[in-house]
């Protein structure tokens, strides 16, 4: 049991270091398309519980980035975004089920693999950036680069990149500090400014009370909704949910773990996002998948067992069930800076796993699908480099 779940400053640590990548997501859904901010967060304290006791080893939960990004841009219907859970539930259960995963994943070539990881890091390191200068979509919704502090600038500073320019400072000298684990001395760090500088956060508002969530918050989708959710959004998704919360997560997680992460492969992956993605219907949360990229944040900063699952799980959980729909208001403590850090280094370390790869031709699939990625998206990158890694293994063509 102790191998399996360790409570200590570490595991809680390192389960915050994907807040990066999912609170912007969340609370932009909140804001922008009028999600349920109990069900969501409920959910998704939920998902990391049960997945962390499961599989017993760190897991990640994250947002569909896919069907998040396109959500918030068109300010889509929550029924449409419902319509999308519950159609990659179902799509994701049977390409579980069938050993369909397996299939795809025997003719999925290592370098492709790395290629995603890379690719899916250099775009952590990017949005980190954004968030850190100002310019995410979400800072741009509020039109303003920390819109809960009082400071917007210092002099020709804005006042994110001081942020986080101090926060990635910290964070490179306790990174590995065992005794001040750096993702807790950043959260910390962010939380402090913001209530010396805070304003407008509400605070001074919230009420705790009891707020359990409700089964089916929202109506129903009907018949367009899912048609349309099934083009717009999960075709597109399903690609990169492959590719990166399956097949390179259950290689990331082998990576880490080794025999300890013997549950995690890529078949109960794909049935453990469909059953997540079922629950999140039924609460009206967004559409959740696992990742390497997140696995790779938590590790970054000290996950290493089950424990951290069980600690941020039962954060949300409480949170949401203690804040309701004010939940965003506490979580607002955040400076977007702070979780751009955050992002930086989780970036960085899932880039770093292509160290090692055999031969050029895998370095060429490696940068191929990295350079379709940033042209076009991480599903066409995906299914690209697998085209391309086997067109490779023709020992007439050279790189």
């Amino acid at each position: 049991m102790s191998e399996r779940f360790k409570f200590n400053r570490m595991e809680l640590a390192g389960s915050f270091g994907d807040l990066g990548t999912l609170l912007p997501i969340a609370i932009a859904m909140i804001l922008v398309n009028g999600m349920n901010p109990i069900g969501l967060f409920f959910s998704i304290g939920l998902f990391y519980l049960l997945s962390g006791v499961y599989f017993g080893v760190t897991v990640p939960v994250q947002p569909m980035k896919v069907i998040g990004a396109y959500a918030i841009a068109t300010s889509m219907s929550v029924p449409q975004i419902l319509s999308s859970s519950l159609l990659m539930g179902v799509f994701l259960l049977i390409i579980g089920l069938t050993g369909a995963i397996d299939l795809i994943r025997k003719y999925t070539p290592v370098a492709v693999i790395r290629g995603v990881q890379l690719s899916t890091g250099m775009l952590l390191v990017a949005g980190g950036v954004k968030f850190i200068i100002g310019t995410s979509t979400l800072q741009t919704i509020h039109n303003t680069v920390e819109p809960y502090l009082a400071i917007q600038q210092i002099g020709p500073l804005p006042i994110g990149i001081l942020i986080g320019t101090v926060g990635g400072l910290v964070t490179l000298l306790l990174l590995n500090n065992k005794k001040v684990p750096a993702g807790l001395a950043i959260i910390l760090f962010g939380v402090m400014i913001s209530l010396i500088l805070g304003r407008n956060i509400g605070l001074k508002y919230i009420e705790i009370g009891f707020n359990w969530p409700k089964i089916l918050p929202f109506p129903l989708p009907g018949v367009p909704d899912l048609s349309f959710a099934l083009i717009v959004l999960v075709l597109p998704q399903l690609p990169m949910t492959l590719g990166n919360a399956v097949i390179a997560y259950a290689d990331l997680s082998k990576e880490y773990f080794g025999e300890k992460a013997s549950r995690v492969t890529a078949g109960k992956a794909c049935l453990s996002m469909a059953i997540a993605n079922f629950f999140s219907f039924l609460l009206g949360g967004m559409p959740l998948c696992h990742g390497a990229g997140g696995l790779a944040a938590h590790y970054r900063f000290g996950a290493r067992t089950a424990g951290s699952n069980v600690m941020i799980g039962i954060i949300f959980m409480v949170l949401a069930i203690l804040f309701g729909n004010q939940i965003v208001t506490v979580l607002n403590l955040l400076p977007f800076s702070i979780l751009g850090v955050l992002l930086v280094f989780a970036g960085i370390q899932l880039s770093l796993t292509i160290i090692g790869l055999d031969n050029r031709k895998d370095y060429f699939i490696v940068l191929m699908i990295l350079g379709i990625t940033l042209a076009a998206n991480l599903a066409a990158a995906f299914i690209t480099g697998i085209i391309i890694a086997h067109l490779l293994k023709w020992k007439k063509l050279t790189i």
